[in-house]
Parts: C-alpha cells; sequence; structure tokens
C-alpha cells in the first residue's frame, strides 16, 4: 500500500494549500484516509436510513451516538488506527442493515437502489482501503464544483458538530433535533439534485445546529463542574510525580485527578486543558497545580522532554515519536497504532507509569496566566463593561480566537494582541491564544485587558457575551465595537464559523489562510452575503477595524 493515492483537504494545514495526496501533514497516512473516507460514505448509508426511519416514526438512540462518534473519529488529529476504523465501518453496516429491517417491518420505505444504502465492506484491510476508490470525497469534475464545495463545508461543519454532541453526551446532555440533522446533512450528500440554494441553506442550517449543540455542552459543563470563576494558574512547576493532561475532555480530567487523590502525583494541564482551572469542581483538587507548555507547535517538543506520564485526550493527538512514545497514553475517541489506550476511564496503567517515572526533580518557578472568564464571570461585571465603553476607557473588544497549528503565518494573532491600543479589550478562547496567553497586558479600570473564555468548546461564552452586550447598547451585534479575528485549522472550527454565518454576524477577519475547500464562487457568496475577508497585516487590520 506504498503507493497508495490520497486525498484530503478539510484542515488548514493541508498540502500547498490544496490538498493532501500522499500522506496527511498530520501525520494520517494513505490507508488511514482511505478507512475514513470508507467510514464517512458507510455513515451517509446508514443516515438515509435513519432519515426514513424518523418519517416511519423510528428513532435508534444507539444509532444516534454512533454517528456522532464515529463521524467524530474521522477529524484531524483525533484518531490514526486502522484496526478502529474496521471496527466502526463493520459496526455501521450492521446498525444500518438493522435498521433497514425496522423499517420495512413498519411499513416505510428505503431506498435501496442507492449504493450506500447497500454497501458492503470487504473483510480486510487492504480490501476496505480498495473501496475507497467509490466512496471518497475527492473532488469530481462530473459534479458542479460550487455545489461539491457547498457539500463538503457541511460535511466539515457536521464532523465538527459531531464533536462538540459527543462530549455533550458524555457529560448527559442531547437534543434529537441535533442527531436528526447530522443524519439529514449526511444524507443529502447523496443527492445528486441538490441546488446551490439548496445546500446553502443546509451549510447554514449546519450553523443553527452547531448553536445548540454548544448550549448543551455548556450546560454539560456548568452543570457537572460550576460555572468557571476567574483564576490564576501557575506555569511553573513542582517537585515530585507528573502526569500532563492535554485535549478537551473535562470528564476525562476528573476522573483523572479523583483517581490521584492521595497519591503523591501533580496534574498538569496541557493545551485546551487549561481553562479547567477555572470549573470550581475541578480547581477544589489540590494536585491540579499548573500547565504545562505553550503552542501547539511546540508540542512534540514539550511531550519529549516531559517527566511524567503523558496523558492525551479527545482530540487531539500529534503524531508520537520513539523517542516518547513509550510515555503517552490515549483516551476517549484517540487512537495511535501503538500507542496504549485507556478505556473506560481507568486510569491505573497512567498512575503507575507516573509513580515510574522519576518526576520533577525540582520546583521551577515560571509566569501565571488568569482563566474562567466564561459568560457568567463577564456578564457578571457588565455594568462596569458598559460603563468603561461610555465613558470611552474602552475604545474597542477583538475576539481574536481559534486554532493554533503549525505552519507559518500564526504569529500575526501574537503580533495582533501586542500592537492592539491599550484602551482596547481582546476576548480570546480555543489553543489559538497559547500564541500570546501569557502576554501581560494590564487592565483598564480593573478589567483585564486579555479575557480567557476557554476551550474551543466554549464558543457558546463568547456568543453570549456578544449577544448580551448588543442587548445592552441596544444594537445589533455588528453595530457593537467588537471585531473577530479568527484562526481556523480543523473541522470545530468551520462548525463555529458556520454558526456566526447563522448568526448574520458580519466583518469577520479569518486566517492564516481560506479553506482549500471553498471555491471561488462559494467565496464570493460569503464576501457578498457576510463581508467575510482574509487577515492581511495587523497593522493593516487594525488600521482598517479602528481607523
Amino acid at each position: 500500500m506504498e503507493n497508495l493515492a490520497m486525498f484530503c483537504y478539510q484542515c488548514e494545514q493541508t498540502a500547498k494549500g490544496e490538498g493532501c495526496n500522499k500522506s496527511g501533514v498530520c501525520g494520517k497516512d494513505p490507508e488511514v484516509a482511505a478507512l475514513q473516507d470508507v467510514l464517512v460514505y458507510a455513515l451517509k448509508g446508514l443516515s438515509a436510513v435513519a432519515v426514513d426511519a424518523r418519517i416511519a416514526g423510528i428513532v435508534d438512540h444507539e444509532i444516534d451516538v454512533f454517528t456522532i462518534k464515529a463521524l467524530f473519529s474521522t477529524l484531524t488529529n483525533v484518531d490514526f488506527d486502522p484496526a478502529r476504523f474496521v471496527y466502526l465501518i463493520k459496526q455501521c453496516v450492521k446498525l444500518r442493515d438493522a435498521l433497514t429491517g425496522k423499517v420495512k417491518k413498519a411499513g416505510g420505505h428505503v431506498d435501496e437502489k442507492t449504493a450506500a444504502i447497500i454497501f458492503q465492506p470487504e473483510t480486510t484491510i487492504a480490501g476496505l482501503v480498495g473501496q475507497a476508490k467509490v466512496a471518497s470525497f475527492k473532488v469530481e469534475t462530473a459534479i458542479n464544483p460550487d455545489i461539491q464545495s457547498l457539500q463538503h463545508i457541511l460535511l466539515f461543519g457536521v464532523k465538527g458538530v459531531a464533536a462538540y454532541a459527543d462530549h455533550a453526551q458524555i457529560l448527559g446532555q442531547e437534543d434529537d433535533k441535533v442527531y436528526a440533522f447530522i443524519h439529514e446533512a449526511l444524507a443529502a450528500m447523496l443527492r445528486t439534485d441538490l441546488t446551490l440554494d439548496q445546500a446553502l441553506a443546509l451549510v447554514l442550517k449546519c450553523g443553527e445546529i452547531n448553536l445548540r449543540t454548544m448550549e448543551l455542552l455548556d450546560a454539560g459543563n456548568t452543570t457537572t463542574y460550576g460555572h468557571p470563576v476567574p483564576t490564576k494558574v501557575p506555569l511553573g512547576v513542582k517537585k515530585g510525580k507528573a502526569i500532563l493532561i492535554s485535549g478537551h475532555d473535562l470528564k476525562d480530567l476528573s476522573e483523572l485527578l479523583k483517581q490521584t487523590q492521595g497519591k503523591g502525583i501533580n496534574i498538569y494541564t496541557h493545551g485546551e486543558m487549561l481553562p479547567a482551572h477555572g470549573y470550581p469542581e475541578l480547581k477544589k483538587y489540590p494536585h491540579l497545580y499548573g500547565h504545562y507548555g505553550t503552542a501547539w507547535q511546540n508540542q512534540a517538543k514539550e511531550f519529549a522532554e516531559f517527566p511524567g506520564a503523558i496523558l492525551m485526550t479527545t482530540n487531539c493527538i500529534q503524531r508520537p515519536r520513539d523517542a516518547y512514545a513509550a510515555n503517552i497514553f490515549t483516551c476517549g475517541l484517540v487512537g495511535w497504532p501503538g500507542v496504549p489506550h485507556i478505556a473506560g476511564a481507568n486510569f491505573e496503567p497512567v498512575i503507575q507509569k507516573a509513580l515510574e517515572l522519576p518526576g520533577f526533580s525540582a520546583d521551577k518557578e515560571g509566569k501565571s496566566v488568569m482563566v474562567g472568564f466564561a459568560r457568567n464571570a463577564v456578564l457578571g461585571v457588565a455594568d462596569q463593561v458598559i460603563a468603561a465603553v461610555k465613558g470611552k476607557a474602552i475604545r474597542h473588544f477583538f475576539l481574536v480566537a481559534g486554532c493554533d497549528g503549525a505552519k507559518p503565518g500564526r504569529n500575526y494573532y501574537t503580533e495582533f494582541v501586542e500592537k492592539a491600543p491599550k484602551d482596547t479589550v481582546i476576548l480570546t478562547l480555543a489553543c489559538g491564544k497559547f500564541r500570546f496567553f501569557d502576554q501581560e497586558l494590564g487592565d483598564i479600570g480593573g478589567i483585564p485587558r486579555l479575557l480567557d473564555i476557554g476551550q474551543c468548546n466554549d464558543a457558546y461564552s463568547a456568543i453570549q457575551i456578544a449577544l448580551a452586550l448588543s442587548k445592552a447598547f441596544n444594537v445589533g451585534v455588528n453595530e457593537l465595537p467588537l471585531s473577530m479575528i479568527l484562526s481556523w485549522y480543523e473541522q470545530k472550527a468551520v462548525a463555529i464559523l458556520l454558526t456566526l454565518l447563522y448568526l448574520g454576524i458580519k466583518d469577520i477577519r479569518l486566517g492564516p489562510s481560506l479553506p482549500a475547500f471553498i471555491t471561488p464562487n462559494v467565496l464570493d457568496v460569503l464576501v457578498k452575503n457576510f463581508a467575510i475577508k482574509p487577515i492581511t497585516t495587523p497593522d493593516e487590520d487594525l488600521k482598517a477595524i479602528l481607523g
């Protein structure tokens, strides 16, 4: 399979800004890429039957949950384990066929002339990889490229929705209309009669459904762990045994904290786990010490030097290097061949590995950063913020948010924050903030100039802050002294962008580069309807915004 071709352009890092066709920049090899394509194709068939099932009055919760987890596994940097995809493909077809039988028994209709609905997987990995030739979403010249572009925007947006829905479902928050739309969207990708207007409507509906999904996730996090409060997080280290936990899944962190109590192990966060320090039910653990590491592009080096066991949690994992792979564990949906996987949140193997390793030999002081400025914390001082704006102490708000990545050009966001005038406030969330999260920007009348709202999962908080401010000032969101400067990397960012477009938010600046899956005509629609624009330079963009 060495010469196996692939095509993937779902992330910002894609080769030459066009598409990865030999191996993924993310580390995904052609075999895994092919298996992911086959899984998505099988999910489209399952979804088409699920749509028919709902018409017949049949809703299958097992299939709903399976769909989001399986789709989530195809996101950039989530799962690279071929064996897992073989299982998911076979399970998908098994569930599809069983549901088909239920629909027929109930007197419903299933179109068994649709290839994806009757698709049967080969029994070997090589056979499944060969089936990617018909399952691949590689651009086909026979299809209108603009409709294809919108279908791919929809696919990648739905992948992002699936990720958020999975996080919410784990915390007991679900809504059938989210599951129903995911099936509707995947099934629509099998249609050949879709018009441009219909495809665009589905894309914007994806944004609407993602807003609901993020609301569910927000409810799951806040009802389980409390509303985040402003909290100082040390960036140094303490002498002793250590475990570093990365990713997004707060439940995994919570379980790890419970299981390491009294064992003399300090728990450090990395990347998107930093905001966990603001949640009352997580920060109560004294051995949740601090944050380790900086931006995404330094992650491999940091992990190689980390002296404790390293636990990577749900979305995402980078390619493990031989030098430190023995100290990595995965959990949730994350998987990589040869890397131990923790199932059922039993972290005993991680704990034992941490106890065996030397840990840190001495305390090391570092900077500290503030987290916990989610919607409740910010809106709790709304009167103070409004007064500062009316008194002209605060001239403008910038939401500098989104994903980080290794490709050159992301220093733009650091420079933008550094050059933002002192009478402006920076709101930030997601892993892109690790380019500048430790900047000392001061405050305006007691209001910090840098407000960390949380994970990319907390985009709902940022939206609620903007909506609350628009209500307080009695203007639309687009009339607020607020500008959005966004960076994107993978499919959750696509889902968030679609939510912002669904809400009618305009003048978004997007970078470091525009998605390869957006055709010139589709981009023209986005520019005309939403005034979306690529970033240029910090100086030029600041001048254009502030005058």
